[in-house]
């Protein structure tokens, strides 16, 4: 090629090739424009292309069949760059060659289906490397569905659901041997992928979907992707694994998503500040799976701009989407459980203010606690993290409590417990006055306990009566005060009469 070249052909500032203009010229319509009447004259030209697909490769390769005279062999090791530039030299006896290549590609073997995505990847921005990673990718989905169900056709119809023996680990030697063969079929190709870039990955998942892909084998995949991939990651594509592998999860069988799992990814999620719409995302899954989460998972720290402990609003926003599924049964009485749990571990916080205390407590519904003493507990606490109260602050929280599904026990201690018995609340000169709800204690045999509780009942009944009296003198005297203002009002808005 060096003994007659005359042109120089500058590939994106990597190297320079040179080559006779006549030989090339006669294959490439672009040189054959670029060089004009110069194709025949003497001299060297030379010609810089700064945006050449595929680089001095691709160019070398299409160099190479102008010189042979289209003898050249076409095979899925090179169709990808080569059709690309011979699309960009515009070389129509090449575009034949790599087109019908082509068309076999159904029937590439998976390495050459992964080598020309690879390839793509390389050929960034192009719309000839889009369309061809289409059909590659496509072909890539195809073939590895049918090889997950010719591994394990039994297994892959069935895998789906988390108790399938696929899944589960035997005591038996024999049992788990098997079952790391078959689970070894059925995830082969985790580590292949991980060599395309987020975007291949992404229409990845989504081809699997589509074609109905198991949703337990998918969702382990996102998870060991996330994981791998996060180890070398900057900060913004962190952010894209993320959004790719909740994105994708969103669409799976919930019962394929593990609850504990989506959590380990919140937690990663929340350090990366991701978007709004992501975040509501993950939150939806996880609320809808609530009753299967643990009071460690729920136990997120608060945002660094907070000054809580933990992160109670997250806590409220799960608990909304759990009952916003509208689940009730037994799998909400889980959740009600949780929820006391969390409360009682967030309760000793000094920084929790009353009003999301407030919320914790309400956010589940009354019927769903059959008892009321963890709550109590919970609020004995806090009043005593929270000893600046006001009293309408300590009323809200304890008129939470409901008398019938608290003990004869705890009845009694709420009568001798002074932080329920003493409550101090402003009147209209913001004078201090002090309400002290006197409950006498009842020494009465054991022999007639059932009398007791019976009367601790009407002591509790009288204080929440007494709580209910003093509210509504306080709304009387806020509606009074509102009285009179708009009556001075009205009096300084009269006009003078003329004598």
């Amino acid at each position: 090629m060096e003994a007659c070249s005359d042109l120089e052909v500058d590939i994106n500032g990597e190297e320079t090739i040179f080559l006779n203009k006549q030989i090339i010229c006669a294959y490439s319509g672009t040189l054959k424009k670029l060089l004009g009447k110069s194709t025949c004259s003497k001299g060297n030209v030379k010609v810089i292309f700064n945006d050449f697909p595929g680089g001095s490769e691709s160019f070398e390769l299409v160099s190479r069949f102008c010189y042979r005279n289209g003898e050249f062999t076409v095979m899925p090791s090179n169709v990808v760059f080569l059709h690309c530039a011979a699309k960009f030299m515009e070389v129509p006896k090449v575009l034949e060659q790599t087109e019908k290549c082509m068309v076999d590609i159904r029937y590439w073997a998976w390495p050459e289906l992964l080598l020309g995505l690879k390839q793509c990847q390389e050929l960034e921005t192009s719309s000839e490397a889009d369309s061809l990673a289409a059909k590659l990718m496509d072909a890539l989905v195809e073939k590895l569905c049918l090889t997950v169900i010719e591994a394990s056709p039994s297994s892959a119809a069935s895998a789906c659901s988390p108790d399938s023996s696929l899944f589960r680990f035997s005591c038996d030697s024999k049992s788990t041997e098997s079952f790391k063969n078959s689970y070894a079929r059925l995830t082969w190709w985790f580590d292949e992928v991980l060599v395309l870039s987020p975007g291949l990955v992404e229409t990845f998942l989504k081809l699997m979907v589509s074609r109905k892909f198991d949703n337990l084998i998918l969702s382990r995949f996102l998870f060991y992707y996330q994981k791998v991939k996060f180890c070398s990651a900057s900060s913004n594509e962190k952010r894209k694994i993320l959004e790719i592998t909740i994105d994708t999860l969103c669409v799976l069988d919930r019962s394929c998503v593990p609850c504990k799992s989506l959590f380990g990814v919140l937690r990663l999620a929340l350090g990366l500040h991701m978007n709004k719409s992501i975040m509501n995302k993950l939150e939806l899954m996880i609320g809808h799976q609530l009753d299967q989460a643990t009071l460690d998972n729920l136990l997120v720290p608060s945002p660094s701009k907070s000054s809580h402990l933990y992160y109670v609003n997250l806590v409220l926003r799960l608990t909304k989407a759990f009952l916003d599924g509208a689940r009730g049964g037994s799998q909400l009485k889980k959740v009600a459980s949780l929820i006391d749990q969390y409360i009682a571990e967030v309760a000793p916080d000094p920084c929790l203010k009353p009003s999301k205390f407030l919320s914790l407590l309400t956010a589940i519904p009354d019927s769903a606690r059959e008892s009321h003493e963890e709550i109590y507990r919970a609020i004995d606490m806090y009043l005593e993290a929270h000893a600046g109260l006001t009293n309408g602050e300590k009323l809200n929280l304890i008129r939470t409590l409901c008398n019938e599904k608290l003990s004869g026990e705890s009845r009694g201690h709420i009568s001798r417990n002074h932080k329920f018995q003493a409550i101090e609340t402003p009147d209209e000169q913001q004078q201090e006055k002090q309400l002290v709800l006197r409950v006498e204690k009842v020494e009465i045999s054991g022999e007639n306990e059932k009398l007791k509780e019976h009367i601790e009942g009407i002591q509790w009944r009288v204080m929440e009566l007494e709580r209910a009296c003093l509210k509504m003198q306080n709304q009387m005297e806020v509606i009074k005060k509102r009285s009179k203002n708009s009556s001075r009002g009205s009096n300084r808005s009269l006009p003078k009469l003329c004598s």
